[in-house]
Protein backbone atom coordinates (compact mmCIF):
# COMPACT_ATOMS: atom_id res chain seq x y z
CA UNK A 1 0.00 0.00 0.00
CA UNK A 2 2.91 2.30 0.66
CA UNK A 3 4.25 1.86 -2.90
CA UNK A 4 0.85 2.56 -4.34
CA UNK A 5 0.41 5.73 -2.38
CA UNK A 6 3.92 6.96 -3.32
CA UNK A 7 3.19 6.41 -7.01
CA UNK A 8 -0.06 8.24 -6.64
CA UNK A 9 1.67 11.20 -5.06
CA UNK A 10 4.39 11.48 -7.79
CA UNK A 11 2.18 10.89 -10.85
CA UNK A 12 0.43 14.28 -10.75
CA UNK A 13 3.81 16.00 -10.48
CA UNK A 14 5.01 14.36 -13.72
CA UNK A 15 1.82 15.24 -15.47
CA UNK A 16 2.24 18.85 -14.48
CA UNK A 17 5.57 19.22 -16.45
CA UNK A 18 5.01 21.89 -19.12
CA UNK A 19 5.14 20.65 -22.81
CA UNK A 20 7.83 21.98 -25.11
CA UNK A 21 6.65 24.44 -27.70
CA UNK A 22 5.92 23.12 -31.21
CA UNK A 23 8.96 23.09 -33.45
CA UNK A 24 11.47 23.36 -30.56
CA UNK A 25 14.51 21.04 -30.88
CA UNK A 26 15.27 18.77 -27.94
CA UNK A 27 18.80 19.37 -26.69
CA UNK A 28 19.70 15.71 -26.06
CA UNK A 29 18.41 13.99 -29.26
CA UNK A 30 18.61 16.89 -31.76
CA UNK A 31 15.22 15.87 -33.15
CA UNK A 32 12.65 18.58 -33.74
CA UNK A 33 9.43 18.20 -31.77
CA UNK A 34 6.15 18.77 -33.33
CA UNK A 35 3.77 17.17 -35.74
CA UNK A 36 6.40 16.99 -38.63
CA UNK A 37 10.19 16.21 -38.58
CA UNK A 38 12.61 18.27 -40.71
CA UNK A 39 14.57 16.31 -43.47
CA UNK A 40 18.42 16.29 -43.05
CA UNK A 41 19.16 15.24 -46.80
CA UNK A 42 21.21 12.26 -48.35
CA UNK A 43 24.44 11.92 -46.31
CA UNK A 44 26.89 11.34 -49.25
CA UNK A 45 25.74 14.62 -50.77
CA UNK A 46 26.28 16.48 -47.52
CA UNK A 47 29.28 18.81 -47.96
CA UNK A 48 30.27 18.27 -44.36
CA UNK A 49 31.09 14.61 -45.19
CA UNK A 50 33.26 15.30 -48.29
CA UNK A 51 36.57 15.17 -46.44
CA UNK A 52 35.89 11.77 -44.89
CA UNK A 53 34.56 10.46 -48.19
CA UNK A 54 37.72 11.57 -50.01
CA UNK A 55 39.84 9.98 -47.31
CA UNK A 56 38.02 6.67 -47.59
CA UNK A 57 38.17 6.93 -51.37
CA UNK A 58 41.95 7.37 -51.21
CA UNK A 59 42.27 4.49 -48.75
CA UNK A 60 40.06 2.24 -50.90
CA UNK A 61 41.97 3.16 -54.06
CA UNK A 62 45.27 2.52 -52.31
CA UNK A 63 44.09 -0.87 -51.07
CA UNK A 64 42.74 -1.74 -54.51
CA UNK A 65 46.05 -0.67 -56.08
CA UNK A 66 47.99 -2.79 -53.60
CA UNK A 67 45.74 -5.80 -54.32
CA UNK A 68 46.27 -5.33 -58.05
CA UNK A 69 50.03 -4.76 -57.63
CA UNK A 70 50.69 -7.58 -55.19
CA UNK A 71 48.08 -10.20 -56.09
CA UNK A 72 46.46 -9.73 -59.47
CA UNK A 73 49.42 -8.44 -61.49
CA UNK A 74 51.80 -11.26 -60.42
CA UNK A 75 49.17 -13.83 -61.34
CA UNK A 76 48.47 -12.15 -64.67
CA UNK A 77 52.20 -11.81 -65.29
CA UNK A 78 52.72 -15.46 -64.42
CA UNK A 79 49.95 -16.49 -66.79
CA UNK A 80 51.42 -14.30 -69.54
CA UNK A 81 54.92 -15.68 -68.98
CA UNK A 82 53.55 -19.20 -68.97
CA UNK A 83 51.71 -18.53 -72.22
CA UNK A 84 54.86 -16.95 -73.70
CA UNK A 85 56.88 -19.96 -72.63
CA UNK A 86 54.35 -22.33 -74.18
CA UNK A 87 54.21 -20.31 -77.39
CA UNK A 88 58.01 -20.17 -77.55
CA UNK A 89 58.16 -23.91 -76.95
CA UNK A 90 55.55 -24.53 -79.63
CA UNK A 91 57.44 -22.31 -82.07
CA UNK A 92 60.70 -24.07 -81.27
CA UNK A 93 59.03 -27.46 -81.70
CA UNK A 94 57.51 -26.32 -85.00
CA UNK A 95 60.92 -25.10 -86.18
CA UNK A 96 62.51 -28.40 -85.18
CA UNK A 97 59.82 -30.40 -86.96
CA UNK A 98 60.16 -28.19 -90.04
CA UNK A 99 63.94 -28.70 -90.02
CA UNK A 100 63.45 -32.45 -89.69
CA UNK A 101 60.91 -32.44 -92.51
CA UNK A 102 63.25 -30.41 -94.73
CA UNK A 103 66.11 -32.81 -93.93
CA UNK A 104 63.88 -35.79 -94.68
CA UNK A 105 62.79 -34.26 -98.00
CA UNK A 106 66.40 -33.49 -98.91
CA UNK A 107 67.48 -37.03 -98.01
CA UNK A 108 64.58 -38.46 -100.03
CA UNK A 109 65.51 -36.34 -103.04
CA UNK A 110 69.17 -37.44 -102.78
CA UNK A 111 68.20 -41.10 -102.48
CA UNK A 112 65.77 -40.72 -105.39
CA UNK A 113 68.48 -39.13 -107.52
CA UNK A 114 70.90 -41.92 -106.58
CA UNK A 115 68.26 -44.55 -107.36
CA UNK A 116 67.58 -42.96 -110.75
CA UNK A 117 71.31 -42.78 -111.50
CA UNK A 118 71.75 -46.41 -110.43
CA UNK A 119 68.77 -47.49 -112.52
CA UNK A 120 70.16 -45.65 -115.54
CA UNK A 121 73.54 -47.29 -114.97
CA UNK A 122 71.95 -50.72 -114.68
CA UNK A 123 69.94 -50.10 -117.85
CA UNK A 124 73.04 -48.92 -119.73
CA UNK A 125 75.02 -51.92 -118.48
CA UNK A 126 72.23 -54.30 -119.45
CA UNK A 127 71.97 -52.64 -122.86
CA UNK A 128 75.71 -52.88 -123.38
CA UNK A 129 75.74 -56.50 -122.17
CA UNK A 130 72.89 -57.31 -124.54
CA UNK A 131 74.72 -55.65 -127.42
CA UNK A 132 77.95 -57.49 -126.57
CA UNK A 133 76.12 -60.80 -126.25
CA UNK A 134 74.30 -60.24 -129.53
CA UNK A 135 77.58 -59.39 -131.25
CA UNK A 136 79.25 -62.46 -129.75
CA UNK A 137 76.33 -64.67 -130.77
CA UNK A 138 76.38 -63.22 -134.28
CA UNK A 139 80.12 -63.77 -134.52
CA UNK A 140 79.74 -67.32 -133.26
CA UNK A 141 76.91 -68.02 -135.68
CA UNK A 142 78.83 -66.48 -138.54
CA UNK A 143 81.88 -68.55 -137.64
CA UNK A 144 79.77 -71.69 -137.41
CA UNK A 145 78.13 -70.93 -140.75
CA UNK A 146 81.52 -70.22 -142.30
CA UNK A 147 82.85 -73.52 -140.95
CA UNK A 148 79.80 -75.38 -142.23
CA UNK A 149 80.12 -73.63 -145.59
CA UNK A 150 83.79 -74.51 -145.81
CA UNK A 151 83.01 -78.10 -144.85
CA UNK A 152 80.25 -78.17 -147.44
CA UNK A 153 82.52 -76.75 -150.10
CA UNK A 154 85.20 -79.31 -149.19
CA UNK A 155 82.62 -82.05 -149.34
CA UNK A 156 81.33 -80.80 -152.67
CA UNK A 157 84.87 -80.67 -153.97
CA UNK A 158 85.49 -84.20 -152.84
CA UNK A 159 82.22 -85.34 -154.39
CA UNK A 160 83.09 -83.55 -157.63
CA UNK A 161 86.57 -85.05 -157.68
CA UNK A 162 85.17 -88.49 -156.98
CA UNK A 163 82.49 -87.99 -159.59
CA UNK A 164 84.99 -86.83 -162.17
CA UNK A 165 87.19 -89.80 -161.28
CA UNK A 166 84.30 -92.17 -161.77
CA UNK A 167 83.20 -90.52 -165.02
CA UNK A 168 86.21 -91.98 -166.87
CA UNK A 169 85.49 -95.49 -165.67
CA UNK A 170 81.80 -95.15 -166.53
CA UNK A 171 82.71 -93.79 -169.95
CA UNK A 172 85.14 -96.63 -170.62
CA UNK A 173 82.53 -99.21 -169.61
CA UNK A 174 79.91 -97.49 -171.71
CA UNK A 175 82.21 -97.26 -174.71
CA UNK A 176 83.14 -100.92 -174.41
CA UNK A 177 79.48 -101.90 -174.36
CA UNK A 178 78.73 -99.68 -177.37
CA UNK A 179 81.63 -101.12 -179.37
CA UNK A 180 80.53 -104.61 -178.56
CA UNK A 181 77.02 -103.81 -179.77
CA UNK A 182 78.14 -102.00 -182.89
CA UNK A 183 80.95 -104.12 -184.29
CA UNK A 184 80.32 -107.34 -182.45
CA UNK A 185 83.83 -107.47 -181.14
CA UNK A 186 85.66 -106.38 -178.12
CA UNK A 187 88.01 -103.44 -178.08
CA UNK A 188 91.11 -103.39 -175.98
CA UNK A 189 91.23 -101.34 -172.81
CA UNK A 190 93.98 -99.14 -174.16
CA UNK A 191 91.90 -98.24 -177.18
CA UNK A 192 88.88 -97.42 -175.06
CA UNK A 193 90.93 -95.22 -172.71
CA UNK A 194 92.50 -93.39 -175.64
CA UNK A 195 89.10 -92.77 -177.18
CA UNK A 196 87.68 -91.48 -173.88
CA UNK A 197 90.68 -89.23 -173.37
CA UNK A 198 90.28 -87.89 -176.89
CA UNK A 199 86.61 -87.24 -176.20
CA UNK A 200 87.45 -85.34 -173.02
CA UNK A 201 90.08 -83.31 -174.82
CA UNK A 202 87.65 -82.46 -177.55
CA UNK A 203 85.02 -81.49 -175.06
Amino acid sequence: MFVTSAYAQTAPAASETPAAPAGEVHTETGVAHGGEHESAGFPPFDSSHFASQLLWLAITFGLFYLVIQKVIMPRVGGIIEDRKGRIAGDLEEASRLKAEADAAVETYEKELAQARSKANGIADAARNDAKAKAAADRTAIEAELAAKLAAAETRIGEIKSKAFAEVGTIAEETATAIVDQLIGGKATGDDIKAAVAAAKTGA
